[in-house]
């Protein structure tokens, strides 16, 4: 028993054990979730320490190697300067530390006279740097006294020895570029001396090489093969470099340097055949390590005239244009900032580019390179920020840049300039008329344009587009324009290959696009703004009569192309563009070249071109509006032009003319709409009520509605109107009464008898220059004013203001041109195009650049330019003249008027809403037209009411009567029965509420056919009695339209 029991008492405490926590946390069971045992965690862990320790192992061999070798080659460069140092000593005891028992044999194949020179030679030891310079000066004396280096170095037979010889030669070569460059800023005095200095050190070395490098030896490809290779000419670049900075004292030296006759011999060496040396490494080239030189020609002026010469030129242009895009990957670090190295190869071409360009000979395939190394060049240069030269434009404009980032020039001022030469005349002129002289202007091919053609136009547009995108606009356009055949050209080249479907071609053969961009892209970039800028130049008559640049029939055939191009652009392939895009490689260009950056500049261009066609046609219409509209326009894409962030709205915002006018309206009409309902909702207890005194109606509108802010003009506006008794008239207003206090108020405000405005010829309206002598508070009223016709749109009135077309487009903050101008003076304009026609000579007119302005009897001389008093008009400044007198006219006189008119009419009408609209559809806007008066639309769109119906015996009388009243009884009779003398600008069926017809009285008693007709405006309601005569109807109705009672028959 005492056995058991001790036995089973562990066993009772086991079981304790498991049922209770004891409070140890050893006691708690690991357990392991990894899934893997630990034998298999210590095995990974073996196999990564071995790996480790391999490496370990590997790397201190590695590390021993590498000592060894450290010590092998150490040991073996101090052999041989040990060597060296004895051979130097042994060649001082045979030669002479200064070289004095050194005869013309020394030099011969069979001495080791150079040989052992040449192997202990150090540039930068001081010693030896002497002594080279003393055997330079012998080489000289030799080869003047004797004149021929070849026998000097070869002796009698240089066949047999041309190896060791050529070896010899390379190798001295080498070391007195290398002893010029190890010295160079010792010698920066002498590099840019004469030939004749040979006194000072700097001078033999440059004198040799240019003997020995000379193309006429027979060494001469091997020798500058070698100096490639061996970066010979970036060591040239740096000695040239500090030789620069003492440039100005050199200038004036009539003979050249030595230092530029040495890169005369080598720049002349590419012309030689045959050549062995032409595969070299294009960082190590002359090109890129020379002509990045900033003002290279200006150091080196003979050095220009060589490279310019038709072959070298071409030749090493057309090494450049072989390197592509991917030239600026070989040019060599930049200097500075100021002067990188693709801006300083990019001026130098440049400034050479007229003088090969000019010469007789000049080649077709020089043209093609040319345009496209300055292409690449000119492509990596950040954009020009131009100043605005438009000082007196009402609101400053930047139509070119758009919302793009425009980054500041860094480059030195001086450089720029020579980067100018871009825009040259002379430079613009020489390229075009190459690459299209020997182009037909007549192709009477049925295949399109020859290949030929196609390349010619391919560099020429890709040059123009870089140019437009990078340098001042101003300076290129008119001779762009006026100075070559670029507009009829490309017109022609455009037709054919839209006739015939050729455009792939294009794409093809041009660099600078993918071969998914459409070939149309580069000659509509460029042929667009060139033609819009002569569009604003050319005059009416050479537009319509003369049919200058391009006839009628071209032009409407090139609005149906650009049409076409330009809804590609913004509708057809929107959303695959994306797909099309393969730009140019960052490194060697920016976006510029990328086929989406030029599809939206094309979009842009081609919209600002079509829509100054369209205000071309809307003056004298020479094709039918129709013609501008695209055909894709539906019901689907005008619900979606009312959507912000639409494609449809992009297109209504860039190019309205696409879209029929009166789906514009009612875009135009449904964005109102929304506004008038959102503020309508917000005021409906807050309406603006106006008492208003008929006689004093613009004076008592004035106040009331300044005191409102911007929110409250937006709401509803109730009038009551007081009659001269001070009594107010009867009619409440519901709409109808407002409808006719802003028919008045306009009448009265722009009334030219008030001073405000003046008007044309034509009697259109513009603001009155002179309104400050009129009204102190002119420009207080000319903002009240512009509130006041924002009013009547925003509410959706016609008031009949007919507005000069000139000043319609300030509301659209445009400037105007010359062909403005006969919008506001005709006769003005006549004797301005007279003057430009001028075949005499326009001094003996005696005109300066002086204006007279007269007002109110008042004249008063103003300068169209400083010391213009001073300033003659001559032949060569009669067109900046002519341009000077329109802005002053119509920019320049009315600028403050116009600016506070606008300010007031941006309250309540946005910019955007009315830039969809061109200054015709604008007016239509205002005034609507006649057409809005058409009896027969009323008469479909009229409700009947009181027992009358539309075959009823009255009703038939009225409308028999309406359609026989005068254009002047018809606007009365509307005004009466509407409250608006227009009708709606899209018909009467936009009518709200539509006219209605009421029957007066139940009966035809005496005492109700006695009774005139009346209205209720704000329903457009006539209440017309039974009348039982014609006559009888047709005499009350026009009493009662012409009572001008107020609202007293209302």
């Amino acid at each position: 028993m005492h056995i058991g029991h001790e036995l089973a008492k562990p066993a009772h405490k086991k079981t304790r054990s498991k049922m209770f926590f004891s409070g140890d946390p050893s006691m708690r069971k690991r357990v392991d979730l990894g899934g893997r045992s630990s034998k298999e965690r210590d095995r990974k862990n073996l196999l990564e320490q071995t790996r480790v320790e391999r490496h370990r192992r590997l790397w201190l061999r590695q590390q021993n190697s590498a000592a060894l070798q450290i010590q092998k080659c150490f040991r073996g460069r101090k052999a041989v300067r040990t060597e060296q140092s004895k051979l130097r000593e042994q060649f001082y005891k045979a030669y002479g530390k200064y070289c004095q028992n050194v005869d013309r044999n020394s030099f011969g194949p069979d001495s080791d006279f150079l040989c052992q020179f040449l192997y202990f030679f150090k540039e930068e030891n001081i010693d030896d740097f002497l002594v080279l310079v003393q055997i330079c000066r012998l080489i000289w004396w030799f080869v003047q006294d004797n004149g021929h280096v070849v026998k000097l170095f070869a002796g009698v037979d240089y066949s047999s020895t041309c190896a060791l010889v050529n070896c010899r030669v390379k190798q001295f070569i080498h070391a007195c570029i290398r002893a010029l460059h190890q010295n160079r800023n010792q010698l920066k005095d002498q590099l840019l001396l004469t030939p004749e200095e040979l006194n000072v050190s700097a001078i033999p070395l440059l004198e040799v090489l240019v003997l020995l490098i000379d193309p006429k030896l027979p060494w001469s490809c091997k020798i500058v093969e070698y100096l490639f290779q061996n970066n010979a000419i970036g060591l040239l670049r740096e000695i040239i470099l500090t030789g620069k900075d003492n440039a100005e004292n050199y200038f004036s030296i009539g003979k050249g340097s030595s230092l530029e006759r040495v890169l005369m011999v080598v720049i002349c060496h590419v012309g030689q055949r045959p050549c062995t040396c032409s595969n070299i490494n294009p960082t190590h080239s002359f090109a890129s390590q020379i002509i990045t030189i900033p003002f290279l020609w200006h150091l080196f002026p003979n050095l220009r005239q060589v490279f310019a010469a038709e072959d070298l030129g071409q030749c090493y242009i057309h090494q450049m244009a072989k390197f592509g895009p991917n030239l600026i990957n070989f040019l060599p670090k930049d200097i500075s900032y100021e002067f990188p190295s693709y801006a300083c190869m990019l001026g130098n071409i440049l400034e050479t580019a007229d003088i090969a360009l000019s010469h007789p000979d000049c080649s077709f395939d020089l043209a093609i390179d040319l345009a496209a190394v300055t292409t690449f060049l000119l492509e990596a240069l950040p954009s020009v920020r131009t100043s605005n030269s438009r000082e007196n434009s009402m609101i400053a404009e930047d139509d070119m840049n758009g919302d793009d980032e425009v980054m500041e020039i860094a480059i030195d001022t001086k450089l720029e300039q020579q980067i100018y030469n871009a825009i040259n005349p002379r430079f613009l002129l020489q390229l075009t008329n190459t690459l299209f002289k020997e182009i037909s202007s007549v192709n009477d091919s049925d295949y399109g344009p020859e290949d030929k053609e196609v390349t010619a136009v391919g560099a020429v547009c890709g040059f123009l587009y870089v140019t437009f995108s990078k340098l001042p606009l101003e300076r290129i356009m008119t001779v762009l324009a006026y100075r070559t055949e670029l507009v009829p050209m490309l017109w022609n080249f455009i037709k054919w290959c839209h006739e015939n479907k050729k455009w792939s071609s294009l794409s093809e053969r041009v660099l600078y696009l993918s071969g998914d961009g459409p070939g149309w892209l580069l000659p509509l970039a460029v042929f667009c703004p060139v033609y819009k800028h002569m569009l604003m130049i050319v005059d009416n008559e050479e537009f319509y009569e003369q049919e200058k640049p391009l006839s009628l029939k071209d032009i409407r055939s090139l609005i149906i192309i650009l049409r076409q191009a330009l809804w590609q652009l913004l509708w057809v392939n929107h959303t695959s563009s994306a797909n099309l895009v393969k730009s140019v490689p960052v490194s060697s260009a920016g976006k510029g070249l990328s086929v989406q950056a030029i599809q939206q500049r094309v979009s842009i261009v081609v919209s600002e071109l079509l829509s100054q066609l369209q205000d071309w046609n809307n003056r004298r219409q020479f094709t039918p509006p129709s013609d501008f509209h695209a055909d894709g326009v539906n019901d689907f894409f005008v619900s979606q032009a009312v959507m912000e962030n639409t494609r449809a709205n992009e297109i209504l915002k860039q190019a309205s003319f696409l879209i029929p006018f009166t789906s514009r309206v009612k875009i135009f009409s449904s964005q109102l709409v929304a506004v008038r309902q959102r503020h309508g909702s917000q005021a409906v207890f807050t309406r603006n009520r106006f008492r208003i005194k008929r006689d004093h109606i613009l004076e008592d509108a004035y106040n009331q509605m300044s005191q409102l802010s911007e929110d409250n003009l937006r709401g509803l506006i109730r009038v009551t109107f007081v009659n001269e008794f001070g009594v107010e008239e009867a009619g409440i207003d519901g709409g109808g009464i407002f409808k006719d206090f802003m028919e008045n108020i306009t009448r009265a405000a722009f009334d030219v008898q008030y001073g405000l405005f003046k008007e044309t010829a034509d009697h259109l309206l513009y603001p009155n220059p002179g309104s400050g002598m009129i009204h102190d508070q002119h420009f207080q009223f000319f903002h009240f004013l512009g509130t006041l016709l924002a009013k009547a749109m925003f509410e959706g009135i016609l008031v009949d203001i007919p507005f000069a077309t000139f000043f319609l487009s300030k509301l659209k903050q445009k400037y105007n041109y010359l062909n403005d101008l006969p919008s506001l003076d005709p006769e003005l304009y006549r004797h301005l195009i007279f003057l430009k026609h001028y075949r005499g000579d326009i001094s003996e007119l005696e005109l300066y650049f002086v204006i007279v302005n007269n007002e109110y009897g008042e004249q008063a001389e103003e300068e169209l330019l400083p010391g213009g008093r001073n300033l003659r008009v001559t032949n060569e400044n009669v067109i900046t003249f002519i341009h000077l007198v329109a802005n002053h006219r119509l920019n320049f006189q009315i600028r403050q008027q116009s600016s506070h008119f606008l300010r007031g009419f941006q309250q309540l009408i946005q910019k955007d809403w009315i830039d969809m609209f061109n200054e015709h559809e604008l007016q239509l806007l205002i005034s609507g037209s006649l057409d809005s008066l058409d009896v027969d639309d009323l008469r479909l769109h009229t409700n009947y009411a009181g027992g009358y119906h539309s075959e009823h015996i009255v009703i038939e009388m009225f409308w028999e009567i309406l359609k026989g009243f005068s254009l002047e009884n018809r606007k009365k009779f509307l005004k009466f029965v509407t409250g608006c003398s227009r009708g709606p600008l899209l018909g009467f069926r936009y009518l709200e509420p539509w006219f209605c017809i009421q029957r007066a009285s139940g009966n035809a008693s005496e005492e109700s056919l006695d009774r005139l007709p009346t209205s209720a405006t704000c329903m457009n309601l006539l209440k017309l009695p039974p009348y039982t005569s014609k006559e009888q109807l047709e005499a009350k109705l026009l009493y009662a339209i012409h009572a001008d009672a107020g609202f007293d028959l209302s």
